[in-house]
């Protein structure tokens, strides 16, 4: 199944994974031949603890790799705006009730951050607002109950 990310979640993945390949990769290695020349490996808790510390990171590069390889990416900033909500938006919403504004990105899975307001593509906010036009009111069902906003603007910020 393509996994839809944006062109800087895309830069963020392949960083992290050449990171994790160059120099953390050479890191733990450092550590674990370190901890071998302390002897016993078997009471060795320097040793374990590099040893999981390097399956961690295995673990993650094969996890990067895998969703960069069913990446499907989509640059926003090629696509003409249309005032509709699409994925790699950015959304301004105003709640019905309080008039407090709120704005979202709607992006990937991976990229995903409330603290930045990054949502995925595949939460509940973003599944309502796919496919609605600005100045559409959209019922929301979030943990506190359903909600209603307005959208306000729809923005293709790249």
């Amino acid at each position: 199944m393509p996994n839809p990310m944006t062109v800087k979640g895309a830069e963020d993945l392949r960083g992290e994974l050449a990171h994790r390949k160059g120099a953390l990769r050479q890191e733990i290695s450092e550590a674990i031949a370190e901890a071998r020349a302390h002897g016993d490996l078997k009471e060795n808790a320097e040793y374990h603890a590099a040893r999981e510390q390097q399956s961690f990171n295995e673990g993650r590069i094969q996890e990067i790799e895998s969703r960069l390889a069913d990446a499907q990416i989509i640059d926003i900033s090629k696509i003409a705006p249309s005032g509709k909500v699409i994925f790699g938006t950015t959304v301004t919403l105003i709640a019905c009730d309080t008039q407090e504004t709120i704005r979202y990105h709607i992006v990937g899975e991976d990229e995903a951050d409330l603290k930045q307001n990054k949502i995925s593509v595949l939460s509940p906010i973003a599944r309502a607002l796919i496919g609605k036009m600005e100045d559409d009111v959209v019922n929301v069902v979030t943990p506190g109950g359903e909600r209603e906003f307005e959208v306000s603007a729809v923005e293709h910020l790249g």
